[in-house]
């Protein structure tokens, strides 16, 4: 762990990283990865330095809460908590999400149906404004303002240095069992069963996601916290996870694999490099089958422009990527796969159900409803000349349409007047008014959708 002195010193570098990013400069992070699926522009000013902001400063295991810094990743904070049997409230899929990334641009896993998001569980910040200020903010007092606009605001109201978290107590293992439902209306009413007792026929249910292969081959996956030993399965080696789920009802896993089950061939996605290949995954190491890899991997692409010459010696005349999570209500689930199957046509998709625990201003879902994130990850072909970003613009109007919302981690293309009714431009302009009233870092709205 880092300690209390180390932290202090890594916040007074980021401080003096601010005062050197000259006056008419925007303020951003000097940071070279990223898990965002939108393009960026780049920047000749220097960032602020958050190179000592990544780690866990201290947990108390008592009180069962950690101040965790900001850039700190999921997977080295877990390697942190879980020797005590205690881990986040809700750990995003992907080892290398920060917490402060997963507050302010909203992760999500199987436990958020009864814990909500992970800003959900956060007692307090220390919060660096777009003015030079370290403020620390709470659910109460002089800066609320800014601790509840936070969540989905995207580094457009600052940046985190230090979180203090609720952490659950857990076991050790964690038994599994896949359920095949007939289709998305089963799928829902099993949802909506689980969401209110936390149970299934009769057996505790600790973890909810599903997994939707057709219309017709949907399975939801059961996670019970278990100090009952298992013999327990391993997907971080010749084995793929999501495959098993189609093979086998019952499974069980140590609870740091649980964690991290879909990291390892980041869902289903490691298939376009070939990881998937039985042949090609038995020389490909180990420790590069990870999504942050993965991601690399992809960013290479774009650069070298390697799927486009494939694309045109098979004669593919246009294609656009479609990398997506929305959130819709429950019950308009069969409603979204539909349309979804008709109009994009992408399989298997990623269904996690999720309830929030209070109303938060820039992601307005209703809270103690019952929402279904759909995540959806991958390509399509398109016509030639089709216009950029027309399939994702279907998605964004489908969703609005359902009364849902869209994560804005990948690309958005909405108009203005309309993002902001839907993602609470007026809050978020009223708290950068307190906080940034120079305007030096870039709006929600120029982050999303201009990219800037």
């Amino acid at each position: 762990m880092k300690g209390w002195d180390a932290h202090e010193d890594a916040v007074e570098r980021l401080l003096a990283s601010y005062g050197r990013i000259g006056r008419g400069d925007r303020i951003r992070l000097a940071k070279k990865t990223s898990n965002l699926f939108r393009p960026r522009q780049g920047s000749d000013s220097p960032g602020l330095d958050v190179s000592g902001l990544d780690g866990v400063i201290t947990i108390d295991a008592e009180a069962q809460t950690a101040d965790v810094q900001g850039m700190c990743t999921y997977e080295r904070l877990v390697a942190e908590t879980l020797p005590h049997g205690l881990i986040p409230y809700v750990v995003p899929q992907l080892r290398t999400i920060t917490l402060g990334g997963a507050v302010t641009g909203l992760g999500i896993e199987a436990t958020s149906f009864r814990n909500g998001l992970p800003h959900e569980s956060v007692l307090e910040m220390d919060i660096l404004t777009g003015s030079g200020e370290l403020v620390t903010a709470t659910t109460v007092g002089e800066h609320a303002d800014l601790f509840d606009a936070f969540p989905n605001s995207y580094g457009s109201l600052g940046y985190a240095t230090r979180l203090r978290i609720k952490l659950e107590k857990v076991p050790p293992f964690v038994a599994l069992r896949h359920v095949e439902v007939a289709d998305a209306a089963a799928a829902v009413k099993a949802i909506e069963v689980i969401s209110e007792t936390r149970e299934w026929q009769g057996e505790r249910v600790d973890g909810l996601d599903g997994t939707a292969f057709s219309p017709d081959e949907i399975y939801l996956t059961l996670a019970r916290f278990t100090d009952v030993e298992q013999t327990t399965s391993d997907y971080t080696g010749q084995q793929v996870f999501y495959r098993s789920i189609q093979l086998r009802e019952i499974d069980s896993l140590t609870m740091n694999d649980y964690l991290w089950r879909w990291d390892t061939d980041w869902f289903w996605c490691s298939g376009a490099f070939g990881a998937q290949n039985r042949w090609l995954r038995r020389v490909w190491p180990a420790r590069y089958r990870r999504s942050d890899v993965y991601h690399r991997l992809v960013g290479l692409d774009e650069r070298l422009g390697i799927s486009t010459v494939l694309d045109r010696i098979k004669k593919v005349p246009g294609r656009e990527r479609v990398i997506q999570d929305v959130e819709v209500p429950v019950d308009r689930l069969p409603e979204f796969l539909e349309w979804f199957d008709a109009e994009v046509g992408m399989r298997p998709v990623w269904l996690c159900p999720l309830r929030t625990t209070r109303p938060w201003p820039v992601y307005p879902l209703t809270a103690g409803e019952i929402y279904v994130n759909v995540g959806f990850w991958g390509t399509v072909e398109v016509s030639a000349g089709s216009p950029v970003g027309a399939v994702n613009q279907q998605i964004e109007a489908a969703v609005h349409d359902l009364g849902g919302h869209k994560s804005l981690y990948s690309e958005a293309f909405y108009d203005q007047k309309t993002f902001e009714q839907i993602y609470g431009g007026d809050v978020l302009a009223g708290v950068r008014g307190r906080y940034d009233p120079e305007g030096r870092l870039s709006t929600l709205y120029e982050k999303a959708v201009r990219n800037s």
